[in-house]
């Protein structure tokens, strides 16, 4: 009696709910649009969602990429879509005298420039590591040569550098360490290293955000064992900061490396390649001979030999770095 208590009787209320439910889960199933069940496939979504980064990435990177090696096989001008050279472009900017120039100024530019950074950034973060007054402050202020505009901060830093009007020059002429004025974009001796401090300075804050933040994950019981062990500050740095500091350390400086390798504003606006090519760059010789000249050929096949280099150290880079988290 008690089972049949509980079974619906037929044709009853309970009967026709256990009815309704039964039949409107097909219904809903079979008002789904084309659209909708097209999109419960994972893989349709999944390539639907991939198009539009997809169309983004081949009109702006592929397609300017690929044009610009088909340029650097041709004689293009301006104006003129010129004849298939092959390799000819090439060739003649390997002979090319500013080229190796521009080529040797790059390697030194990108590699004092990123040791600054590296060294600057780091003793930046374990700086603000450190609780003192006014952290906040400095903190802030820390940003802004990540912050201002490349082409306003550079435009100071050129009048800073003005042989007239530098304000190093009359700091230094005043205090007795010079006697006549230093040219210092306008000597060739002088243009490059100049040019160098800019960056440092620009891109210091980018590494010692960074770094810091790495910092921030480092525990600090392991600092007061190693000192209660009588590790010295060197110490504790060497074997405990760095090491876990490194895959951090590795990434920045290989996004470092990239920007630094293809820089262009700075030095377009410092020096423009002078004094007598003493400061061009892959960028900024490839701007002089594809835009300047009109040259289009020629200027694609100088941006696009730093292409090879540059790929051959970001490889190196990425090699270690899974070494490095490997390990």
């Amino acid at each position: 009696m008690s089972e049949a208590r509980r079974r619906p009787i037929a044709g009853g209320a309970g009967g026709a709910t256990e009815a309704a439910r039964l039949t409107t889960l097909p219904r809903e199933a079979t008002s789904m649009g084309p659209i909708a069940r097209l999109l419960e496939d994972e893989r349709v979504l999944g390539f639907l969602l991939l198009v539009p980064t997809v169309v983004l990435l081949g009109l702006f990177i592929a397609y300017p990429f690929v044009k610009g090696v088909w340029l650097s096989l041709t004689s293009a001008t301006v104006g003129n879509p010129g004849q298939f050279l092959g390799l000819s472009n090439y060739i003649k900017i390997w002979n090319d005298s500013i080229f190796q120039r521009a080529a040797y100024n790059t390697f030194v530019y990108t590699a004092i420039a990123t040791v600054g950074k590296l060294t600057l950034g780091m003793w930046l973060a374990l700086l603000l590591n450190r609780h003192f007054r006014g952290k906040r402050l400095v903190r802030a202020s820390m940003l802004l040569p990540f912050i201002v505009p490349t082409v306003l901060s550079t435009f100071a830093w050129k009048w800073m550098f003005d042989p007239t009007f530098s304000v190093l020059n009359w700091t230094l002429y005043h205090f007795g360490f010079i006697q006549t004025r230093i040219g210092w974009l306008t000597d060739p001796a002088m243009a490059l290293g100049s040019v160098i401090v800019v960056n440092i300075w620009r891109g210091m804050p980018f590494y010692a955000i960074t770094l810091l933040a790495g910092l921030q994950t480092v525990n600090p019981e392991l600092h007061e064992a190693a000192a209660l062990d009588g590790a010295t500050a060197w110490q504790r740095f060497w074997r405990i900061t760095w090491p876990l500091l490194l895959p951090v350390t590795m990434v920045v400086t290989l996004f470092s490396v990239i920007q630094t390798f293809a820089d262009f504003q700075l030095v377009y606006v410092l020096t423009g390649g002078g004094p007598a090519n003493a400061t061009h760059l892959f960028a900024t010789y490839a701007y002089q001979i594809g835009i300047n000249t009109g040259l289009l050929g020629e200027g694609a096949a100088v941006s696009l030999a730093m292409f090879p280099m540059l790929f051959i150290i970001v490889v190196i880079q990425l090699w270690y770095i899974r070494r490095v988290e490997g390990a």
